[in-house]
């Protein structure tokens, strides 16, 4: 298994950025009601559960799968997307919440999908972009963190279903990711 090697956002820096994000975004929707929040699985769900533990205005909270990365993989594959799980956002607010832009493929997908379901609106966020990565022309409304082009687990991020846990950003050895 690959190992966890330098860390590029640690734990005090999520937190400070959450909490921000969450300001600007609470201040953004106050009066843009009702609201939904989706989380794109898996990679976001603990940044999405932080980021609405720290809004203070009334939303709904939801998700979407989304995935192209498979098994033991550094490289995207077919994108494969799900919008079953979702709760109706005709009319809604939507906030659609993923844990990294990298080629902006995912990103500007579900937003199509989303969009198709006749949401009032619908506000992008991402805990990370990677710079020098995306193909697809598509800038989320709110960024967390800008990385390099490593890949990185942790914070909900990972490798082969592995290291999730991670209470930081850290990028895998190279010499040791699989491709």
């Amino acid at each position: 298994m690959p190992t966890v090697g330098r860390i590029l956002v640690d734990e005090v820096q999520i937190k400070r950025r959450v909490d921000e994000l969450a300001a600007e975004l609470g201040s953004a929707f106050q009066s843009r009601q009702p609201m939904t929040v989706l989380a794109v699985l898996t990679g976001s769900f603990i940044f999405v559960a932080d980021l609405c533990r720290r809004l203070q205005i009334p939303h709904r909270i939801g998700v979407v799968r989304a995935s192209s990365y498979r098994g033991a993989t550094v490289d995207p594959s077919d994108l494969h997307t799900d919008l079953s799980l979702a709760p109706d956002v005709r009319g809604r607010h939507v906030l659609l919440v993923d844990d990294i832009l990298d080629t902006g493929a995912t990103l500007a997908r579900l937003v199509r999908e989303i969009a198709a379901l006749q949401p009032a609106s619908i506000t992008t966020a991402v805990l990370l972009r990677k710079i020098g990565r995306q193909t697809v022309p598509i800038e989320p409304d709110y960024v967390g963190f800008d990385i390099p082009d490593l890949f990185v687990v942790g914070y909900g991020l990972d490798y082969n279903d592995d290291y999730r846990h991670l209470p930081y950003i850290a990028a895998l050895e190279q010499e040791t990711a699989a491709t």
